[in-house]
């Protein structure tokens, strides 16, 4: 199954997400002159915003991507709690979970934004409010029976651990053998310590080379060393998946059954990272709780984590987004050229995000400057251009035996390269009815040497609220007279 399909069948999966919730404090000013009393930047107070962090960034990931989420995490009384709550809630997360603990604060990252002549803004410093001591131990148990309150029903667990005092390894340990004697999987997010004892028998772990390196104490540089790093995690957490993430270079997959698979992404504009592994874990849990396969699942994660670093802070990525991402992936991989089969699905989701499908078909036999004109005006009609080539048997049939001039692979290959052009389809009937049937362009395009009454189909496109376009002709130019002038030319 290809990845354009598996996110069409992404389920409403009920996900249980436990962790660190955190708010992110951004205050903004423009930062464009030095204190006279010490060489520092002055920040003139212009906005604040508030967005969800930690295990909060996670759950509106998982929400972004169409999961039930019920959080489970611990804040204090005060008012980032009640920042947090409004903010899960406003996302669609359920807050029954979140537990107000007295005597700790709820962990809050200010951070001080700087703008200079209108430029990106730019991180200058961050300031942490936080407590980081162990739970006392009733608290454990109350969060436990939370827990298992919670679970009834859920697809998947996932465990967002920051090392903020929440999930010690007893609560992990407990957490983990409730879930697995339910049948349920447990997706976590380690943090950035050196013993991962508290993860051992949870069904996947999902870090970076830095937290890799740090656990296993193996490097994680090159590709040989991707292997037996992941296979530490394996063995020594009695897991089922390890997946390491590697920047820019896509994430390395191990897995029980015998998968050792590094997929690569591809080049990125980052602009900030934030939210990255955020992004990575929730489309992780989000397709393996659909029924996608371990590689399937990474490879999506690739792209969600790849959109979400081109972004300024931590923004929850879409499913259209990922689906749009996966098209041009597709383009860039396979061409334009496609069959009817295949056309149909990728037009819906370019539908589903609000795109203007226009439509024209011809011979296109040598393609001249009024061909180049004409697929400029069909492409300016709409968003995106499918083309319909007759074959060389449908040609012969219209014009005759001496016809077409150029083959069909080398019309379709020509066509391949124009930029106006999105998607080449290529039909063998007398008519492109049954493609208009079938494709339901918004836009119908055809040449000005016809009325509109003689293009194929136009009724039937008018009749759901559809139209066609008539393109200008460009004089003299046209595939006919460049035969003649040819054949003049060497008599």
């Amino acid at each position: 199954m290809n990845l354009v399909q598996i996110m069409s069948r992404l389920c409403r999966v009920p996900v249980v997400l436990v962790g660190d919730l955190m708010l992110d404090r951004y205050l903004y000013g423009n930062a464009e002159r030095l204190s006279p009393e010490a060489p520092v930047p002055i920040l003139h107070y212009q906005k604040e915003t508030f967005s969800l962090g930690g295990a909060g960034g996670v759950a509106a990931d998982l929400v972004a991507l169409g999961a039930e989420v019920r959080t489970i995490g611990i804040v204090g009384a005060d008012a980032p709690a009640e920042h947090v709550r409004k903010l899960l809630g406003a996302c669609g997360a359920d807050t029954s979970g979140v537990l107000e603990c007295p005597g700790r604060p709820t962990v809050c990252k200010t951070r001080l934004i700087g703008l200079a002549q209108h430029r990106h803004p730019q991180q200058m410093m961050r300031i942490d409010f936080e407590e980081l001591s162990p739970l006392p131990r009733e608290w454990m148990d109350h969060i436990i029976g939370v827990f298992e309150k919670t679970i009834d029903g859920a697809k998947m667990v996932c465990i967002e651990d920051y090392n903020k005092g929440l999930l010690s390894v007893d609560l992990c340990q407990r957490m983990i053998a409730i879930a697995r004697s339910r049948g349920l999987p447990v997706l976590v997010d380690p943090a950035a310590i050196g013993d991962y004892a508290r993860y051992r028998g949870a069904t996947a772990v999902k870090l970076n080379r830095l937290e890799t390196e740090r656990a296993s104490r193996l490097p994680v540089q090159e590709e040989s060393q991707f292997a037996p790093a992941a296979e530490w995690f394996l063995e020594s957490l009695d897991l089922e998946a390890a997946i390491i993430t590697l920047d820019k270079h896509g994430a390395y997959l191990a897995t029980r059954g015998g998968d050792r698979r590094w997929l690569k992404t591809r080049a990125r504009q980052v602009y900030d990272v934030t939210g990255a592994g955020d992004m990575v874990l929730s489309m992780l849990a989000v397709a393996r709780a659909s029924g996608a396969s371990w590689v399937e699942s990474v490879a999506l994660a690739n792209v969600a984590g790849g959109l979400e670093v081109e972004r300024f802070g931590s923004v929850p990525i879409r499913p259209s987004e990922i689906v749009q991402e996966l098209l041009t992936e597709v383009h860039e991989h396979q061409g334009k050229q496609r069959t009817l089969e295949s056309l149909l699905p990728e037009i819906q989701h370019h539908r589903t995000a609000g795109k203007k499908v226009v439509f024209t078909n011809g011979c296109f036999d040598l393609i001249h400057l009024g061909h180049i004109r004409y697929f400029q005006f069909a492409r300016q009609q709409g968003d995106l251009l499918i083309v319909a080539v007759n074959t060389d048997q449908s040609i012969r049939a219209l014009k005759g035996e001496k016809r077409p001039i150029i083959n069909e692979a080398d019309r379709l290959s020509v066509l391949e390269e124009l930029e106006s052009i999105d998607y080449l389809i290529s039909f063998d009937d007398d008519t492109p009815l049954r493609l208009i049937e079938k494709i339901r362009p918004d836009v119908l395009v055809k040449g000005a040497d016809y009325r509109k009454e003689q293009v194929v189909g136009w009724e039937i496109v008018e009749g759901y609220g559809g139209r066609v376009a008539l393109a200008p002709l460009v004089d003299g130019r046209s595939t006919s007279a460049v035969i003649n002038r040819i054949l003049e030319a060497h008599r």
